[in-house]
């Protein structure tokens, strides 16, 4: 880094200077990696741009509408951008889809009726998604309550699909598989657009209607194509991570096959209305200009992730993804190995952030959660995870979860702080 920018971050901040070595030292070994990642982020940046010439985005997209939201010019303005951009037949992009799990809830009950089975090809779901299906919880409406089977293949040892059992699992009952892109609270590599693209294949050499379903939250705009342009025929995501760009203040989307958006949009309203209503309530302004922004935001947010990694590793710690390792969603996994060091790398991240930073997040019950859970997120959207954000389940080994960061030098002060936090705490050696 620069000689200013060190000499603020150590005299005005205070931030150590055995600190701000180790962190310089490993951007510059992460160097080489940022450039592919630049020349990625330029991609999606003009076919988004693309898509909004395109679809004629105009001021009248912004307004207002009241009332059941019949004819939205914003709204469906809105859902065509999104199908082009993801290369689908049609799209649902919705401020009331309140997070990413409701916008995967919803595409699965959309879709899945009784007596149809659900299989997991990436081992188990993100936490939350253990009531939806079933897994966990009973009695609240979840797929099993309604009669759906489900099942898990578990990952290679390396990480990747097992091409072999995912296609000796399929019975005449199986309607939907799926793919969960991201990490979640797992120790693996997030599955990448290659692998998916195997994967549709292989599903679909042996039933071509099983639909094929990507849980693509944390990965949007980590590659040049997106899982609907390799075979999935459907995705979910939520938009306070990758694709709302940090300026969308809720929402969620679906994006796919024309029936699909059908059926998965009664589930969304009620069967008859579909997507043909809901009111934007003026958001469509910061929607539409964080998917414009997302691929830079993105870009700093996967470079802070990988500087995370190369810090912890030089240090001696164990962390997924490598930092040479091809990035398929934001998150980085940092095995610290106590809960002490993972609530001490939570506070860095917490006194890093620009809202709430002197706030110190401790591990609770959270809602959807099998185990208690600390989260650090001083964001200027609750929740944001495209924000600077760490987060763990306080369980062995006591992995945490670095992601975000609307531009790359916070992602790095992130991790500068929470280095720092270890140091002070002499949870770390420098």
């Amino acid at each position: 880094m620069q000689k200013n920018t060190y000499e603020l971050l150590h005299e005005e901040l205070g931030i150590h200077r055995r600190v701000l070595d180790a962190v310089d030292e490993a951007e510059q070994q992460v160097e080489s990696v940022f450039q592919e990642l630049d020349d990625i982020m330029a991609y999606n940046q003009y076919k988004i741009l693309s898509a909004f010439q395109e679809h004629r985005i105009r001021d009248v997209h912004f307004r207002w509408t009241t009332g059941y939201g019949y004819d939205d010019p914003g709204r469906e303005a809105m859902e065509k951008v999104y199908a082009t951009v993801f290369k689908t037949d049609g799209a649902l992009v919705r401020p009331t889809i309140v997070n990413g799990t409701h916008a995967l809830s919803i595409t699965l009950l959309g879709i899945l009726r009784p007596g149809d089975e659900l299989i997991y090809c990436t081992g188990k779901p993100y936490d939350t998604l253990e009531e939806v299906i079933g897994i966990r919880g009973g009695g609240n409406g979840s797929l099993k309550d309604y009669g759906v089977t489900y099942k898990q293949m578990e990952l290679n040892a390396d990480g990747s699909i097992d091409l072999a059992a995912v296609k000796a699992a399929i019975t005449p009952k199986t309607r939907v598989m799926t793919v969960q892109r991201a990490t979640g609270y797992g120790w693996r590599k997030a599955i990448t657009i290659a692998q998916i693209e195997a994967w549709t294949k292989a599903v679909k050499s042996v039933n071509p209607n099983i639909i094929c379903m990507v849980d693509n939250c944390y990965g949007e705009f980590l590659d040049t194509k997106e899982p609907t342009e390799v075979g999935a025929d459907v995705i979910a995501g939520s938009l306070i991570k990758n694709p709302g760009g940090g300026l969308a203040l809720t929402g969620g989307y679906v994006a796919g096959r024309e029936d699909l958006i059908q059926r998965i949009s009664y589930r969304m309203t009620c069967p008859g209305i579909g997507g043909e209503c809901g009111l934007m309530f003026d958001q469509a302004r910061t929607m539409f200009q964080g998917l414009f922004i997302a691929p830079k935001t993105v870009n700093g947010a996967v470079k802070g992730s990988i500087l995370c990694a190369q810090v912890f590793k030089n240090l001696g710690y164990d962390v997924l993804p490598q930092p040479e390792d091809k990035r398929s969603d934001i998150i980085q996994a940092v095995k610290l190995g106590s809960p002490e060091a993972v609530v001490a790398f939570c506070e860095g991240i917490q006194a890093a952030a620009p809202i709430d930073s002197d706030v110190s997040p401790v591990p609770w019950d959270m809602p959807g959660y099998e185990d208690q859970v600390v989260m650090a997120a001083g964001a200027f959207i609750q929740g944001s995870s495209i924000e600077l954000s760490a987060d763990a389940p306080i369980r062995p080994p006591y992995n945490v979860y670095f992601q975000g960061g609307l531009t790359y030098e916070h992602s790095k002060f992130g991790v500068i702080k929470a280095l720092q936090t270890l140091y002070d705490k002499n949870l770390v050696t420098l």
